[in-house]
């Protein structure tokens, strides 16, 4: 079948609107809530600061060609960017753009085959897809045609219209579950006989649940008939008019059940698959590339392909320093096969590297994670987004600081998890550590505070969401880790092995801390 085309032409002539309403925005000449509903067509918000603006770049699957690799660095230098983000929805965030830049981007986006519409607001978000799928030795098989394939389909749905909510899908090629297939409105959950199990109606952020089995060992060219299927009953059994029921996770609750749901998606996928023309049958990439020389360490991975590396970079909480970034899309105008996968926990993988390109790529990109603890992952925080609660980049900063020169405790310690909001962002749900902004009230006086969250995994198979632990102010919380990597580090265990000897430790750690809320309260 050919998947349908994107409608770039329908998309250029909502551009002159587009930038009249951003502009109007920070004039002050249309509501807040209008600009929200047009602006998140577009993937394009204003900060919170009300001045300037983010752009979001879809970037289908999580891969960054050197082509498109090129266009935004070409961007950041025309526009003199100064701030970018790699997201948990692995996107490319540019940051602080006045109105006009943000609509004069939009547009050359379209001709560089970037595609930003609909990367906000009630469409289809981006398609995650594991960063290592197509390289990486564990893997069930290569999802990526896959995922690639989805993603054109969706985004040539967006001139259909709205979705009752957000609508996000995801491929994941072992049971790492890297993009949290098993948890999305959508996923495709690959197998070891070369199918996917497809679940639906998961999420995270408020009523977070993981998703449900709706089809078993789905052969890969028919996925497209589960996405049609999944979108019809979308938008003929999900609600428009009550918001906070409305993402896919309400819809067993809205139609009488799980097997009422199971049914109804059923229906559609059977209606889907009697109408025919959407088997795929896509092209894998073939690398040829080879070479023979090697490269060990921690930011390393070896490819499948013989004599092949890729390359993690992890910038504090997903913002590279523009510097690097910079440097390194130039340095791979000229290295053969190599692109950037971009990772749910705010990295980026530069695959398809020799022993000396990687070498090569670790000293362009300095400033990046060392352990687990330093690839801890934080949402742009409430200082950006309009909707956080939480300083969550503030918080991360905090804690690496405090924890500094303490090499055991910082090398104990996971990876952890930091969303400014409930809508999680940072993906603290998932995570063995995670947090969620809040405020405590003291004496009338609001605090920043941050819900601790312990035990969430997102293993296939092993999937848990986080259990609420308490809510610590945030000026504490940079201690308590520091207390809490100290006694992993006695212990000779890493985190998991040390919660389930001791299960009742972090409670005890962090009482003292709870308990000073309450004497200052009084």
């Amino acid at each position: 079948m050919t998947i349908p085309e994107i409608d770039k032409d329908f998309l250029r002539r909502q551009l002159p609107e587009f930038s009249g309403q951003t502009a109007d925005y920070h004039n002050e000449k249309i509501g807040k809530i209008a600009y929200k509903e047009f602006s998140g067509y577009f993937g394009s918000f204003a900060q919170r600061d009300g001045k300037s603006n983010m752009l979001r770049l879809r970037c289908s699957a999580g891969r960054i060609t050197a082509e498109k690799l090129a266009f935004i660095a070409e961007m950041i230098r025309k526009y003199n960017i100064s701030r970018i983000h790699f997201t948990t929805g692995q996107t490319i965030q540019l940051h602080d753009l006045s109105a006009e830049a943000a609509a004069e981007i939009l547009e050359q986006c379209l001709d560089a085959d970037i595609i930003p519409f609909g990367c906000g607001g009630d469409y289809p978000g981006n398609v995650l897809c594991s960063p290592l799928s197509g390289v990486e030795r564990e893997e069930y098989f290569d999802v990526l045609p896959y995922a690639e394939a989805a993603a054109q389909y969706l985004v040539a749905a967006i001139p259909d219209g709205k979705l009752p909510r957000k609508f996000k899908t995801g491929f994941s090629n072992s049971p790492q579950n890297l993009t949290h297939a098993t948890m999305r409105d959508l996923g495709f959950a690959a197998r070891p006989d070369g199918r996917f199990d497809v679940y639906s109606a998961g999420g995270l952020g408020p009523a977070p649940c993981i998703g449900i089995k709706m089809a078993e060992a789905v052969a890969p060219e028919k996925i497209l008939y589960h996405i049609k299927a999944m979108l019809a009953t979308f938008r003929e059994c999900g609600t428009y008019t009550k918001r906070s029921k409305s993402r896919t996770r309400y819809l067993p609750e809205l139609l009488g059940g799980k097997a009422a749901y199971k049914a109804a998606y059923s229906e559609r996928l059977l209606q889907a698959l009697q109408e025919g023309g959407l088997d795929l049958q896509p092209e894998a990439t073939k690398i040829t590339k080879r070479n023979f020389k090697l490269i060990t360490g921690f930011r390393i991975t070896s490819q499948k392909q013989p004599g092949l590396y890729a390359v993690n970079y992890h910038p504090q909480a997903g913002l590279p320093k523009i510097e690097s970034f910079l440097a390194l899309a130039d340095y791979l105008q000229n290295v053969k096969a190599a692109e950037l996968r971009l990772a749910p926990d705010q990295s980026v993988y530069i695959i398809n590297l020799t022993a000396p390109e990687a070498a090569k790529v670790m000293s362009l990109t300095p400033d990046t994670a060392y352990n687990a603890f330093t690839s801890s992952v934080a949402c742009i925080g409430s200082t950006v987004c309009q909707m956080g609660m939480g300083d969550s980049q503030s918080l991360l900063t905090s804690c690496f600081e405090e924890m500094a020169t303490q090499y055991a405790a910082s090398d104990a310690l996971p990876q952890i998890y930091i969303s400014g909001c409930p809508s999680s962002c940072g993906t603290h749900q998932i995570g063995e550590l995670g947090f969620r902004g809040t405020v405590k009230v003291i004496k009338g006086t609001a605090h920043p505070a941050f819900t601790m969250y312990i035990n969430g995994c997102s293993l296939q198979g092993s999937e848990r969401l986080g259990e609420e632990a308490g809510t610590l102010l945030a000026e504490d919380i940079p201690f308590v880790l520091l207390e809490i990597g100290k006694h992993i580090a006695q212990s000779g265990l890493d985190f998991a092995a040390w919660q389930a000897a001791n299960p009742q430790a972090i409670a005890t750690i962090i009482a003292p801390y709870m308990k000073k809320i309450e004497l200052l309260s009084k």
